[in-house]
């Protein structure tokens, strides 16, 4: 039992929310009230040199964005990687939203296994996990083992996930456009249509039937590089909100220490990152929209030279025109 999701429409799903005011104004209050709370505990302690009121302003910052749901999430994520705009302490909690969420309920993880897939997970998997061991804004991942005896990483999608992004996007649009002619903003595109662009990217990266087609693309590009790595998709195990993929065992592009203790050497894995970006780019036109610390595993085999990475989460890509890339 599937759930049909469509395609972003700004003027549709802005109409769809107006004629529903009981979904809209309580949470439109909500998300100022929560703002505003956030911004003026910001304002009295952001410049705080105690480093205990930073570590509970971080920390706060991070339960808010939590709690406002998965588009402020992504948002948030974004902004873990951005140490030019983010202060360095802040950063060490934000980087917690790109797969350390706290997860849904187990149970309800079995029945949309069960829903999408037709069986349960006893007489799909020879093993699945109690627990999931990564919980991300959209979905949570486990560990489970096929009757083929290989490891997979089962990612199963967040309950309503379509209507919370559906109505947030709608909100974000209306709150950045009301509030946009008083902010010092100069990007050339007005922030209705940065929105939309955002509104777009998340309504495709929901639908994990397309993340799969996306992973097939990515990996028959890249099938010539020795050095990058993509998950094998088991189609037979994936649906609109279910992906299944072969297991990644290698260590997160997130702390230079971690990687030096797994004797493995950080220069070697910037040089390939750099390179496979490059040819994302240049070469293909097509590209991991969404390259953070989460999605990258460096991998041991390689040489000290070009370390073997692999990508995962194909759920946000992009083209470039011949233009552009020339």
């Amino acid at each position: 039992m599937s759930i049909h999701y469509s395609t972003y429409s700004p003027k549709n799903d802005l109409i769809w929310l107006i004629l529903r005011p009981w979904i809209l104004l309580p949470r439109i209050l909500y998300i100022l009230l929560t703002l505003i709370f956030l911004f003026l505990r910001i304002l009295f302690q952001g410049n705080s040199k105690n480093k205990i009121v930073q570590k509970n302003l971080s920390k706060y910052l991070f339960v808010v964005i939590t709690i406002l749901g998965p588009c402020f999430i992504i948002l948030g994520q974004a902004l873990s990687t951005r140490p030019d705009l983010v202060r360095q302490d802040w950063l060490t909690e934000l980087t917690n939203l790109q797969d350390n969420l706290p997860p849904f309920e187990h149970e309800i993880a079995l029945k949309i296994i069960e829903d999408e897939l037709g069986a349960s997970v006893d007489e799909l998997f020879d093993e699945f996990p109690n627990e999931p061991i990564a919980s991300a804004s959209l979905g949570q991942v486990y560990k489970a083992k096929l009757k083929t005896n290989t490891y997979c990483a089962v990612k199963v999608q967040r309950p309503n996930l379509y209507f919370l992004i559906r109505r947030d996007v709608v909100i974000l649009k209306i709150l950045a456009t009301t509030f946009s002619p008083f902010l010092p903003l100069n990007i050339g595109v007005s922030i209705g249509e940065i929105i939309d662009e955002f509104g777009k990217a998340l309504f495709d990266e929901i639908d994990y039937e397309k993340e799969g087609k996306n992973a097939l693309k990515f990996a028959d590009l890249f099938q010539s590089n020795p050095n990058v790595f993509i998950p094998r998709l088991e189609k037979g195990f994936s649906s609109q909100r279910v992906i299944t993929t072969s297991w990644i065992d290698g260590v997160k592009l997130r702390d230079r220490k971690i990687l030096e203790e797994n004797n493995l050497i950080p220069a070697s894995y910037i040089k390939t990152c750099v390179i496979s970006g490059l040819q994302q780019l240049f070469e293909h036109g097509y590209f991991h929209a969404d390259p953070h610390p989460g999605n990258m595993f460096a991998l041991k085999g390689g040489s000290s030279e070009f370390g073997h990475l692999a990508y995962v989460d194909f759920g946000m890509m992009d083209s470039i025109t011949n233009s552009d890339r020339l």
